[in-house]
């Protein structure tokens, strides 16, 4: 069975890197066949159904950005059970069966 689609999130804080990092995995999972999806505003975009798909050419061009493309938020009250079940409903509703979450120790966590 496998993973077949990926969505891709970038909690908290920017840092450096975040685009090269988006792109990289936009550019390998298309490379292996795989859909990607980009969650917007972190934690928060994947509550509030702020996803879109990424393709070769939404990744084209963002290594100069700063920041990331996807934008960040911290979503304090993410763990909360009903916060975790809507975000379980949206990876399902948009057949998202893997993600990729881009950042640093809390967004590990909420991960």
């Amino acid at each position: 069975m496998g993973i077949k689609t990926i969505g891709i999130v970038t909690p908290g804080g920017d840092a450096p890197g975040m685009n090269a990092a988006i792109r990289a995995t936009v550019r390998k999972a298309l490379s292996e066949g795989l859909h990607v999806f980009g969650i917007r505003n972190g934690f928060a975009g994947l509550i509030y159904g702020e996803i879109e798909e990424l393709d070769w050419k939404s990744v084209s061009g963002i290594m100069d950005l700063g920041g990331t493309i996807l934008h960040t938020e911290r979503f304090e009250n993410f763990s909360d059970p009903e916060n975790l079940a809507t975000a379980s409903e949206e990876l399902k509703r948009n057949r998202i069966d893997g993600l990729i979450v881009i950042g640093g120790d809390g967004s590990l966590k909420g991960g």
